[in-house]
């Protein structure tokens, strides 16, 4: 089948539609008669009936979708053979989870982790899908069988036995961090910056304000994805008049680290022992943001690998 004859119905953002309902009936048919279904991922069709794509991560998201309207599980065939407890190209001692919650996936996702995009990761929790990560490089036996791969469930913390407290690192180089210097005090200035660079549909993610040298200003600093920083820096210098700052920088050499699990949530010292780690590396952090279940810090992308490769030791990750 195609996307829109089962159909895979989206709203009508093209080249990035969202899906909105798949209705299992076709599909359901063909199994109950003993057919095998195959579904092309990455498309779908409005109300009104015009083709959409599902931009980047489209395939995946395609999987779960389909998998939530059949109420079965989802196996994801990649590149790679599961989620681990950081890329195995940077830390040699990384290792492979057998399970990792929805939420941590959906942090690892939008941190930097390449195994999954953010999109199928929402719709699985939402959906409740379990999701299986699994190898596309795998050679059946002599018979034509795939060897049980084991893989990385994905699947509701309530499902994983041995909780950790930390069940990743991961990294990110698709960062850009942007400084307003001598930005005007009043109240409402942040507010104003923040409202520009939103209406023109630039995500914004860590943000630092601190005291500046000149009398009544701030310096305010915040991070964006590099493929948004030209256009941020463009706006901010258009604005710079009405905003009120003297002066704007940008850098590109950055990156962001962080620490992803579910036993954040109740464990104290986390936080201590990243830092005491990155300090003995002496590693220096630009920005910090938090959630109940991870830490980033902004660096130098020159320590990039080894904050990670310290982080990963500190936590005892490399025995998971």
């Amino acid at each position: 089948w195609m996307g829109w004859q089962i159909p895979i119905i989206t709203d009508d953002a093209h080249g990035k539609a969202r899906i909105e309902d798949v209705p299992g009936e076709v599909l359901g048919a063909a199994v109950d008669a003993g057919e095998i279904a195959v579904v092309p991922g990455f498309q779908g069709v409005t109300q009104g009936g015009r083709i959409t794509t599902l931009g980047r991560g489209g395939s995946d998201t395609s999987a779960v979708a389909v998998a939530a309207a059949m109420n079965c599980p989802c196996d994801i065939y990649t590149d790679v053979d599961g989620v681990y407890t950081t890329d195995p190209r940077i830390e040699s001692r990384a290792r492979r989870l057998a399970r990792v919650s929805y939420e941590e996936m959906l942090e690892m996702a939008s941190l930097g982790a390449k195994v999954l995009q953010t999109r199928s990761v929402e719709l699985a929790m939402s959906q409740r899908v379990p999701v299986r990560v699994l190898s596309s490089f795998i050679e059946p036996d002599a018979d034509g069988v795939l060897p049980d791969q084991g893989g990385t469930l994905i699947c509701d913390e309530e499902e994983i036995v041995e909780k950790r407290i930390v069940s990743g690192v991961t990294m990110s180089r698709d960062e850009a961090r942007i400084s307003l210097i001598g930005l005007s005090d009043r109240v409402d200035a942040p507010a104003d910056v923040f409202t520009r660079l939103a209406e023109a549909g630039v995500n914004v993610d860590m943000i630092v304000q601190s005291q500046s040298r000149s009398e009544g200003a701030v310096n305010l600093t915040f991070t964006t994805g590099r493929r948004d920083a030209q256009r941020a820096a463009e706006l901010m210098r258009a604005s710079q008049a009405e905003v009120g700052f003297e002066e704007l920088r940008v850098d590109e050499d950055v990156a962001k680290v962080s620490v992803v699990g579910v036993g954040m949530r109740s464990h104290a010292g986390v936080a201590q022992t990243m830092f005491k780690a990155l300090a003995d590396k002496g590693v220096k952090f630009q920005a910090i943001s938090t959630s109940e279940i991870k830490i980033s810090v902004l660096i130098d992308a020159a320590y990039a690998e080894l904050a990670v490769r310290a982080l990963h030791s500190a936590y005892g990750l490399e025995a998971v």
